[in-house]
């Protein structure tokens, strides 16, 4: 049997924005059980003019490869209206992104990991430092908390109100 590993996952939808951040915490859910959740930020769209997106982060524990893992979240996309016909930075009902896969680094079974978003935009890091602050990118060597800390660009988020499952998971920020 394959071992577990901690698996970062960011979402984001600025289209009917907590319907489809639901139905992918549902989703995630049923595969993975306890799922890790990340306050959820309101944040603007970044490459394009657009809505504001919701995005979090969840951490999950898996055996599943990482080709397996992206092939599910193509599928989950897909079943929620996700259009790849479109230009890359447009609006989108579901986004999923595999952030790190354990400390694998490198192109994995088609995936670049980490992804390179975690030092770039603040919606990725800002959620994953809230869930792992004392984690370590497996290149830069620092922690996520740091990164955090470190981070300047002016990329605005705002914490927003979001229940799931009958549960608060995130407070605006008052």
């Amino acid at each position: 049997m394959a071992v577990a590993v901690r698996v970062y996952i960011s979402i984001g939808s600025n289209v009917d924005r907590e319907r489809y951040v639901t139905a992918a915490l549902d989703a995630l859910s049923a595969w993975f059980g306890e799922l890790t959740i990340s306050p959820v930020y309101d944040s603007e769209a970044v490459g394009f003019d657009g809505s504001p997106f919701l995005n979090l982060v969840v951490g999950v524990d898996t055996s599943l490869s990482v080709a397996e893992l992206s092939r599910r979240f193509k599928q989950l996309e897909a079943d929620n209206g996700r259009r790849r016909d479109v230009p890359k930075f447009s609006a989108r009902t579901l986004d999923l992104d595999i952030l790190t896969y354990g400390d694998a680094v490198g192109r994995i079974e088609g995936v670049e990991l980490p992804r390179g978003e975690i030092l770039k935009n603040a919606f990725v890091l800002r959620p994953l430092a809230d869930i792992a602050p004392e984690t370590v990118h497996p290149v830069c060597g620092k922690t996520y908390g740091q990164l955090w800390r470190e981070y300047n660009t002016g990329q605005k988020l705002w914490p927003v109100e979001f229940s799931w499952q009958g549960r608060q998971i995130s407070h605006a920020a008052g």
